[in-house]
């Protein structure tokens, strides 16, 4: 896929800024969303997926309001809260309330349905639904959630979803490795992209510096190649960092 703002290279890696205000959107009254990647009603070739990355959608939903009970198939799902609660059932039995701060993760493997509400009558509640496509098909589906602490994500990459599920992390069919950080004031985070892999970064919130790159809220990068990653210049910002199959 080509991706046409701002490419940067640097050594072996390239750097290619997804600007948020060229993001897909949709609005449905008491729903708004902006969608990274084609999706719904928003289709650009262009913009179909980075790797096996597939849907970055940012929701954001009115009190009292959520998605109906729907179907999926062979989709690793998971839903990054950052403001209010997210309410999940679905067919396996399963029902949560995740808070800001959680992720909730689903493999839908040979299918699911599920419904997620926001639970609140008056408060909206806003996440970041993503979608990642599994390395196996038809696979027996799975749901699982974690809670991050402020601490978790301080100043450092907290990986919370992961092909082998170590150090914690939710496991996922996706050969993906997903971490959260916050970073401000004079913080640094700095990580290596191995050869064979390719990286994206997703802006929550705020606004970084990712090896020259000026990246606010919204904004996505896709990071091609291999080398080292510096995160600095945090104005309150919080990120996703995706370390995905090339």
């Amino acid at each position: 896929m080509t991706l046409h703002e701002n490419i940067t290279k640097q050594d072996t890696l390239r750097l290619t800024r997804r600007p948020a205000d060229e993001r897909g959107k949709a609005d449905f009254g008491w729903l708004k969303s902006a969608h990274s990647f084609s999706f719904g009603n928003y289709y650009d070739p262009a913009h179909m997926g980075f790797g096996n990355l597939r849907v970055i959608n940012d929701d954001l939903v009115d009190g009292g309001q959520g998605f109906g009970a729907h179907p999926h198939q062979n989709a690793e799902i998971f839903s990054y809260v950052m403001e209010g609660a997210l309410e999940h059932r679905d067919s396996m039995g399963n029902g949560s309330v995740v808070a800001a701060g959680g992720v909730q993760y689903m493999s839908a493997g040979a299918g699911v349905t599920h419904s997620e509400f926001n639970p609140s009558k008056t408060d909206q509640m806003r996440f970041l639904q993503v979608w990642l496509l599994p390395e196996v098909q038809d696979t027996n589906p799975a749901y699982d959630t974690i809670d991050l602490t402020p601490a978790d994500k301080d100043g450092k990459l907290k990986l919370f979803l992961s092909r082998d599920g170590r150090d914690g992390s939710m496991t996922t069919q996706a050969d993906a490795s997903v971490y959260a950080a916050t970073l401000r004031g004079d913080q640094t985070i700095t990580t290596d992209l191995a050869a064979g892999r390719k990286g994206w970064v997703q802006v929550a919130s705020g606004a970084l510096n990712v090896n020259g790159v000026v990246l606010s809220k919204g904004d996505g990068l896709a990071i091609e190649g291999s080398g080292a990653l510096t995160f600095t210049d945090g104005q309150d910002a919080e990120f996703l960092f995706f370390d995905l199959v090339d």
